[in-house]
């Protein structure tokens, strides 16, 4: 969601601004701005813009020598998209000017009570917010830290801010609470940054912001305190990214350049999990934790929850620990009877997911142990959770995940395996083995391009509707393929059990509804070839994915013959590039599709 960057030092502040708003694109955003303060101090400038970061751009003067500026792209929650309510926000008198991320629950209180005299020129919380700073500091003669401490202290809800006193040109201020920020340290120069990514090309020394905390940024100096006003000492962190990783090259989005790196992914997985004997494993202390459970809870949302269902799948058949998957915006405020001592698992891409953080907030409270399986290191759920596995996928940008999707179901499947060592059960397979053959087949189907395009093409093309269907593991893999195609090309897709269809859904079938069948375990295959006949009866133009051994004349795709247990490595990929070309062919834009973001940090 909403991208932060601010910056102070040496170099033109607009292009350090412009260029971290645009590695900020992939968030997700509806319009953006910057604010920078003249060399001498003495005047701000304010630009904003509904649109892209390339529209900002023009309106920007790049000609201006400043040095300090905190810059925003916006996705709307309070108000509609538009200049108004687009970031940087003033205050009356314009001697504040604040960013913001997150929501602020009691913004509406704020300005009934405290700002009641204040005229509003925006529907925004964060308007709110800059006011209820300058409120203080007028009213109560504070200096710019003590009144947005004092703010800080009233404000309720999520938040990171970036603020600037013009009667303080030379400093940026800073705070956090449930929203991603973190301090990019380097020489003669400090930046304040919602994503590593936005500034990976300056520093790769980065200081973690704890909820409950203030930042006073300067040149050369970075001071943390806690909401109390007391200092907080704490070290830099190396951030693994690389910014050539956040580039292109020669793809034309960043997606198919993201599905085309998971065979890369799994090796990665596969090396990094390796002990010196070449077996897999993981942390002792996280093998002891979950075996010491008597359940398995695994948290997740959107794609990261359908790894989880493919996930729980794996644990069952390989160690027998019963497992739960849960939709964690549903899980933070319905808690169901849980387990004497249960362990939960959280997924998230970025680690910053507000609904998982949510239930990670509530576990911790009550003491359970929990485990965080991430890309981003040193992410909040990372932090906050007793353990974490990373992905180690390189970032991924476009909004619809894939690389990490197969990452998740990687690295859980290292899991499984360790705890099946662990434990002392016979091996099923050699899952070291099966995964390398695995990296194997998704790079035979990838390089299958150009016949799934044409699938797509002939299949989507002036379509409305779709549906995926399939059994087993392949109704998990049915509901992130539509998934897929639903975010990325707006056609109306759904997946669902296939044995459920004749139970009402097979109605909506009429003549050239799309209907895709997939067909990877043996015991399930026969059923499944059977519902998709029905459909084919009822008029939907089919497509069939089938796995080698279990496919028949006359199926579209047939996918390398893999480990049934980890099939959905393998079957997810045709679905990914349906996906991908399926958009292409309708001329959207495939990384960035309306009103999404990648990484939904307020719940």
């Amino acid at each position: 969601m909403c991208g932060i960057v601010g910056y102070i030092g040496n170099g033109s502040a607009q292009e350090v601004l412009l260029n971290g708003l645009e590695r900020l694109e992939y968030r997700g955003y509806d319009s953006a701005g910057v604010y920078v303060v003249d060399a001498e101090g003495q005047q701000g400038h304010l630009f904003r813009e509904e649109g892209r970061i390339a529209k900002l751009e023009s309106e920007v003067d790049m000609n201006l020598e400043a040095h300090t500026g905190i810059g925003h792209t916006r996705w709307a929650t309070h108000g509609e998209p538009s200049v108004r309510n687009a970031h940087p926000h003033q205050s009356t008198t314009g001697r504040f000017t604040l960013v913001h991320n997150g929501v602020i629950e009691n913004y509406n209180e704020i300005k009934e009570s405290i700002l009641s005299g204040v005229t509003f020129h925006s529907d925004t919380d964060t308007e709110v917010a800059v006011n209820l700073i300058e409120h203080y500091a007028l009213t109560d003669g504070l200096d710019a830290e003590a009144a947005f401490l004092k703010a800080l202290n009233v404000i309720e809800g999520s938040y990171a801010f970036a603020l600037i006193d013009s009667e303080e040109p030379g400093v940026v201020f800073a705070a956090k609470n449930k929203s991603p920020l973190l301090i990019g340290k380097g020489t003669d120069f400090n930046t304040i940054v919602s994503d590593a990514m936005a500034s990976i090309d300056l520093t790769d020394q980065y200081v973690e912001i704890h909820d409950g905390e203030i930042v006073i940024l300067t040149e050369e100096n970075v001071t943390i305190k806690n909401l109390k006003g007391e200092t907080v000492e704490r070290d830099a962190y190396t951030a693994q990214l690389d910014a050539s990783d956040l580039d292109k090259g020669t793809y034309p989005f960043y997606m198919i350049k993201e599905i085309d790196e998971q065979p890369a992914v799994l090796r990665r997985i596969i090396q990094e999990y390796q002990d010196e004997a070449g077996q897999l494993t993981v942390d002792q202390e996280i093998l002891d934790a979950i075996t010491a459970s008597d359940r398995i809870y695994i948290i997740g949302a959107g794609t990261s929850m359908h790894a989880g269902l493919v996930g729980k799948n794996i644990i069952e058949s390989l160690v027998g620990i019963p497992t739960e998957v849960h939709v964690a915006s549903e899980f933070a405020y319905n808690i169901p009877v849980l387990s004497k001592n249960p362990f939960f698992i959280y997924l998230t891409q970025s680690g910053e997911t507000a609904d998982s953080r949510q239930v990670l907030v509530q576990t911790n409270k009550l003491g359970y142990k929990s485990l965080t399986i991430t890309n981003v290191k040193g992410s909040t759920l990372s932090r906050e959770a007793d353990y974490t596995l990373l992905l180690n996928a390189g970032p991924e940008i476009a909004v619809a995940s894939t690389k990490a999707y197969t990452g998740q179901i990687a690295v859980m499947a290292v899991l499984a395996e360790a705890l099946r060592k662990d434990l002392g059960f016979e091996a099923k397979f050699d899952m070291k083995h099966e995964l390398s053959i695995i990296a194997n087949a998704i790079q035979v189907l990838i390089d299958e391009k150009d016949h799934v395009h044409a699938l797509a093409t002939d299949m989507f093309t002036d379509k409305r509707n779709a549906f995926y269907i399939g059994r087993g593991m392949d109704y998990e893999v049915s509901r992130e393929a539509a998934l897929k195609v639903k975010e990325i090309s707006y056609i109306q897709a759904e997946g669902f059990a296939a044995g459920e269809l004749k139970h009402g859904t097979i109605s909506l079938i009429e003549d050239g509804t799309p209907v895709i069948g997939i067909i990877t375990q043996a015991n399930t295959a026969a059923h499944s070839r059977g519902n998709i006949e029905e459909t084919r009866s009822r008029g939907a133009k089919t497509l069939v994915i089938s796995m080698k051994g279990l496919d028949r004349e006359g199926d579209d795709i047939v996918l390398p013959k893999v480990e049934s247990l980890l099939s959905p490595l393998v079957s997810v990929i045709p679905t990914q590039l349906l996906a991908y070309y399926a958009s292409l062919d309708r001329g959207l834009d495939v990384d960035k599709p309306r009103n999404l973001a990648k990484s939904v940090t307020v719940e």
